[in-house]
């Protein structure tokens, strides 16, 4: 084992060039989902960003080789961090759109729980917990760590070494993805705001007809029903549409990198 690591030339050079692909993977890991949430130990954080940077290093060599002096490293830590942040960016705002699901779809059925647990510090819903808890396991199993790679290795190309990220197409960008975003946790929520608003216009109703019942007795247990319900039967399609919008957002051309 000695002769190999003897066989291959490691030079100061080298670590300079190769610590800059440490920093855009360590700074999209602090975005990435499932590797890079707050329950998920340090220890655990720092491997997965050892190791998708061997993986990304012999791919985009020729990018990095040029660099070959402490000088010219500092002025391209900046550049690199900047860069590792939108590509995590892109993999988190489909987590924020199952917490945006979670939460109208919550509030809709009278269940949502303003103080309840949730992966990190923030609290969220009930219903945010399970679509989010959800949708990490979707995702590792649709192969996030593969498209983690190929956002990263794409990411060179838009933004190569050096290169701060333009401030107005970035600013564009991010615009239409926290709309797409919005756009995505509203569609997914359509079933609940639909059922909110018919029972709402039930019980209306029914108050309307019945002055002297307590339509707040009785409906308050249906609409919790119904909500349990309503969440057995949409969860798959909701997760199947969520899935689906993953693996076509994570493509470097879904992302917007190509």
């Amino acid at each position: 084992m000695s002769d190999v690591f003897a066989a291959i030339p490691i030079t100061p050079d080298h670590i300079w060039a190769v610590s800059l692909v440490v920093f855009r993977v360590g700074a999209a890991m602090a975005f990435l989902p499932a590797f890079g949430e707050q329950v998920v130990p340090m220890r655990v954080k720092l491997a997965a960003t050892l190791s998708f940077s061997a993986i990304l290093t012999p791919i985009i060599w020729p990018a990095i080789e040029h660099v070959n002096s402490q000088r010219e490293w500092f002025a391209l830590i900046g550049p690199e961090v900047a860069s590792g942040l939108v590509v995590g960016f892109v993999f988190r705002l489909l987590v924020f759109a199952l917490q945006v699901t979670g939460t109208i779809a919550a509030q809709s059925t009278s269940l949502s729980q303003f103080f309840g647990g949730g992966l990190g510090a923030d609290p969220q819903t009930a219903f945010s917990t399970l679509f989010v808890v959800s949708g990490l396991c979707l995702a590792v199993m649709l192969g996030l760590h593969i498209r983690v790679v190929e956002l990263l290795i794409s990411s060179y190309e838009s933004f190569p070494i050096g290169v701060w990220p333009g401030s107005g197409p970035t600013a564009e960008w991010a615009i239409t993805k926290i709309s797409t975003m919005f756009g995505l946790g509203f569609t997914l929520a359509g079933p609940f705001v639909l059922a909110s608003l018919i029972y709402n216009l039930g019980l209306g109703a029914i108050n309307k007809a019945m002055p002297q019942l307590m339509v707040a007795f009785v409906g308050a247990p249906a609409i919790s029903f119904g909500g349990l319900l309503l969440l057995l039967m949409s969860s798959p399609i909701i997760l199947t549409v969520w899935g689906r919008t993953f693996i076509r957002l994570t493509s470097p051309v879904g992302a917007g990198f190509e």
